[in-house]
């Protein structure tokens, strides 16, 4: 809290607005998002025969009632797709972090655009990553079954949009709200 003196009327200006509290939401929703997509096991599912994650490949043949796995980190497009989502990951980490010790710390509105520019550094390598993900996945896997991208990657997706309303929250102007609040 910071405080000024005008006359006999003290006046005390909070250093978080509500805008500012809802981006730390934001990004905290975000990084809980984000966790989820990593370990989901289903990022594409295919009729009970076949599911895809960031980490194995399975899949079940007709005859068999065992699941055959395979690693997904051989083939480079999976790799750099994983490798996107980690590092918008780390950045919306590195971003929470930031805007939580410049909350406790007071130091806040130094801390903004900085936060504001690793969201948006976040969400872009995000959205390369889904555009990335399906878009090899249809090129290379050829099942013949029905198959659908599954709530893994819709996870992903969920964590890049609130990213993105995070850093959208934290590049509004604080000096022309701190008045208000």
């Amino acid at each position: 809290m910071a405080s000024s003196v005008s006359g006999t009327e003290e006046v005390r200006v909070s250093g978080m607005t509500p805008l500012k509290f809802v981006g730390l939401v934001c990004v905290f929703l975000a990084l809980c998002l984000d966790l989820g997509a990593i370990v989901s096991p289903a990022w594409v599912t295919a009729e009970d025969q076949y599911y895809l994650s960031m980490w194995e490949s399975c899949w079940k043949p007709v005859s068999s009632v065992d699941w055959s796995c395979s690693s997904t980190l051989a083939a480079d497009w999976q790799i750099a797709t994983l490798a996107l989502l980690l590092g918008g990951a780390a950045l919306t980490l590195l971003s929470f972090l930031v805007a939580l010790v410049s909350l406790c710390f007071g130091s806040r509105s130094c801390c903004y655009k900085p936060v504001a520019v690793m969201l948006f550094s976040a969400v872009v390598l995000q959205v390369c990553s889904l555009v990335l993900f399906p878009i090899k996945f249809i090129e290379t896997v050829s099942l013949r079954v029905y198959h659908e991208f599954n709530w893994g990657y819709g996870l992903a997706w969920g964590s890049t949009i609130f990213s993105f309303g995070g850093a959208i929250l934290y590049c509004l102007n604080p000096k022309n709200y701190e008045d208000y609040y």
